[in-house]
């Protein structure tokens, strides 16, 4: 069951990430219905028909098939949005701090070098090896 829901929690992360909103999948049908129409009535195939609905051909075809204009916003992936769908959690507080920011000239110092010493190193444990 764990792993079924990440599963599912990781699909919903991804397709939000591609832009995918949820009235997007719902419309999938509508997609499908006028993609078919399309076939139908003009001839087209797949490719044609992603292009004069989502790619360079898309200007041409609302100019020529203005009546066909509600079908077209019914279709998926032609709302944009700005902000997307988002949960945001808020927390209310009815109470407000007040503080002050005092400014002290004594500065201590929380810093300070303390020079490496070994033993390893004063016994010449790590030193280039010699000819011998």
């Amino acid at each position: 069951m764990q792993k079924l829901f990440s599963i599912l929690i990781s699909l919903i992360v991804l397709l939000q990430s591609l832009g995918f909103d949820s009235v997007d999948i719902i419309q999938l049908d509508e997609f499908m219905e006028h993609a078919q129409f399309h076939s139908e009535q003009y001839g087209d195939n797949v490719l044609v028909f992603i292009s004069k609905h989502y790619g360079e051909l898309k200007a041409a075809h609302d100019e020529e098939h203005q009546e066909e204009k509600e079908e077209h916003e019914q279709l998926p992936f032609q709302q944009v949005s700005n902000s997307g769908t988002s949960l945001v959690f808020t927390l209310q507080t009815t109470e407000t701090i007040e503080s002050t920011v005092e400014f002290s000239e004594f500065n201590k110092a929380n810093f300070y070098y303390k020079a490496l010493s070994s033993s390893l190193h004063s016994e010449g444990l790590f030193q280039p090896p010699r000819l011998s």
